[in-house]
């Protein structure tokens, strides 16, 4: 296993690198190149001129790019355009907000989605099957940001259940240790602030959860169905094994490989949704610099969460690659 996980971490390095250059390209292809786009309406000749002589940027570019590189290894992108802080702090601020939303938006989508998928292949052709498909194609339909402002004018406004936005209630006063504000309340023990921001999180979970768990649903169903048409299904069941001894280690565990697929790219699509969920819901975190930053043209945060959403994205697939060894020994000497 040690060497699988290693021979994937060797392989995630030319992707890394191959990301980084494009990152790299697009700066250079900026109008007026990345001077022009930090001076803004101030962009002159004179001083787009002058601030390439100072950032280096009259060197050649390979040059260039092997500097440019050797500052992302070590975090440094530079301030923010819109705030003047250093881009890393503020994503360091940001992180922990948009990492607690999609988690609990995964959580969500898998622990509904596969249970669901599960059943609605069991019972194919019936009510619950045809109910779970048209659920399915609705939640891949509707988008992300009109769900949420649904949730938010029924569940918030409307009916006054949850909280219309924010991570916590502004007379909270809570002991920030992590920036989880769930974990924060819970390792204080200031179990208040903990299920408040339990409370916070539900409706934003349940708009950015709504395509992943329809897709999570879909393929599980796809993938069961799958599975139980195969031989070694048929011949357990004529062995007489109990159901759910073959649902558990026949068909579930040989169903979960396309299924561990379908999570690792949803997991890497989120923070797309979460741009649009955060700006409904007042959140705060990645996908508002994000958002932010696009509209602003802050390149260098822009730069910073490009690379940090391939990274992720990288990690995610190295993470989908373990559960397939887990799920499946062969594929460790594949």
């Amino acid at each position: 296993m040690l060497r699988f996980i290693v021979r994937r971490l060797l392989q995630a390095i030319p992707t890394l690198l191959i990301l980084s250059l494009l990152v790299f390209a697009w700066l250079r292809s900026l109008p007026g190149g990345p001077s022009g786009a930090l001076l803004g309406d101030k962009a002159t000749p004179e001083k787009i001129e002058a601030l390439n002589k100072v950032l280096g940027l009259d060197q050649p570019l390979i040059i260039q790019y092997f500097k440019f590189l050797g500052r992302t290894l070590t975090g440094d992108f530079g301030s923010s355009l819109i705030s003047g802080e250093p881009v890393m702090t503020e994503i360091g601020r940001a992180l922990p907000a948009t990492i607690e939303l999609s988690i609990a938006a995964l959580l969500f989508a898998v622990v509904l989605g596969i249970p669901l998928g599960y059943l609605a292949a069991s019972y194919r052709g019936r009510f619950l099957d045809n109910l779970t498909v048209i659920g399915t194609l609705v939640g891949v339909a509707v988008p992300v940001f009109f769900l949420g402002i649904l949730l938010k004018q029924v569940f918030a406004q409307e009916l006054a259940l949850f909280p219309p936005s924010g991570r916590q209630d502004v007379t909270i006063d809570p002991t920030h240790v992590t920036n989880f504000a769930v974990l924060d309340g819970l390792l204080t023990q200031e179990w208040d602030a903990s299920i408040d921001a339990l409370w916070h999180l539900v409706l934003p979970a349940i708009a950015l959860s709504s395509i992943p768990l329809a897709v999570i649903v879909r393929i599980t169903r796809a993938s069961v169905l799958d599975v139980l048409n195969e031989d070694f299904v048929r011949t357990a069941n004529a062995k007489g094994l109990q159901a759910t001894i073959v649902r558990r280690r026949h068909v579930l565990r040989n169903a979960m490989l396309p299924v561990s697929t379908t999570i690792g790219l949803q997991t890497g699509l989120l923070l797309g949704g979460a741009v649009l969920t955060e700006r409904v819901f007042v959140w705060g975190g990645l996908g508002s610099l994000l958002a932010q930053g696009i509209e602003r043209r802050d390149y260098p945060r822009l730069q910073a969460l490009l690379l940090l959403a391939a990274v992720v994205y990288v990690l995610v697939n190295l993470l989908v690659d373990i559960s397939y060894a887990i799920i499946d020994p062969r594929v460790r000497t594949s």
